[in-house]
């Protein structure tokens, strides 16, 4: 029996603790990036080696050992925007940095003022927008598709960015928290074949953001005028200044209050 003084129980612990942070980190680092399907294929791989280990797939096995020779320099490639990034973060002193979720009451309601003041603007004039709004899932990966604008969200520039013909109205603004990332991103465009063929590109997109992240849209139709929310995958369409600030209200109050996400607002698989 292997025994231990507390000196060695508290080196130990400390140590494990350590690690399970520093992973713990990392998985917050790619959660919402390309990085956890590629994270996917490699527990696969592992899986699959394990297995043929053990019913001695001969074959199999030394396929997927040599795998795991060259998957070191694999892994650098194909993580190589991940890798960048977290480095980036540990040279600002940002990796152990809090979550971005709206925290603040009085941040929450100023958030939801201004987008519902520049959406009702844009809406009455029929100016085009799409709006997203960064949540607990990252979205660093479309971030970076556009360009940086680091700006305090406020009404006049989210109208500014969507005039028609100036440099950024074209694509979306990403929000995080009541700053204002980037303008003239590029999104995922949602492959869903139940939505409406009157719907174009900017609602797909919208749709599409919201299917592989918790973030949410708000989107104004050139065309019509009309507002439309999307998030978990699903539109809401044709609303008002009053039902947007609701829903907006309802989808980040959660992350302060720990209430449930779409506790009040039942989402509909409606795009048509």
């Amino acid at each position: 029996m292997i025994s231990m003084d507390y000196g060695d129980l508290l080196r130990y612990g400390t140590d494990i603790l350590l690690v399970t942070y520093v992973i713990y980190k990392i998985i917050m680092l790619i959660r919402g990036t390309r990085a956890v399907q590629l994270l996917k294929g490699i527990m696969v791989i592992v899986i699959t080696w394990l297995l043929s280990k053990y019913f001695q797939l001969t074959t199999l096995h030394w396929l997927m050992s040599q795998a795991f020779t060259f998957g070191v320099l694999a892994v650098v490639i194909i993580f190589q925007p991940e890798l960048r990034r977290a480095l980036e973060q540990l040279g600002r002193g940002k990796l152990f940095s809090r979550s971005s979720s709206l925290q603040d009451d009085d941040m929450v309601n100023r958030v939801v003022q201004e987008v519902c003041k520049s959406v009702t603007y844009m809406a009455k004039r029929r100016i085009g927008a799409l709006i997203v709004i960064e949540r607990e899932t990252g979205l660093n990966d479309y971030v970076e598709t556009g360009i940086a604008i680091n700006g305090r969200v406020s009404s006049e520039l989210l109208i500014n960015i969507f005039i028609p013909n100036t440099p950024l109205h074209d694509g979306a603004v990403i929000m995080r928290k009541d700053v204002i990332l980037a303008a003239a991103c590029y999104l995922p465009l949602s492959e869903n074949n139940s939505i409406s063929k009157e719907l174009g590109t900017r609602h797909r997109a919208a749709i599409g953001v919201s299917e592989v992240s918790d973030g949410m849209s708000i989107i104004v139709s050139e065309e019509t005028g009309q507002v439309s929310f999307a998030a978990h995958g699903a539109m809401n369409r044709n609303l008002t200044e009053a039902q947007l600030a609701e829903m907006l209200t309802e989808q980040l109050q959660p992350l302060s209050k720990g209430k449930s996400i779409g506790s009040r607002w039942q989402w509909r698989r409606k795009h048509g």
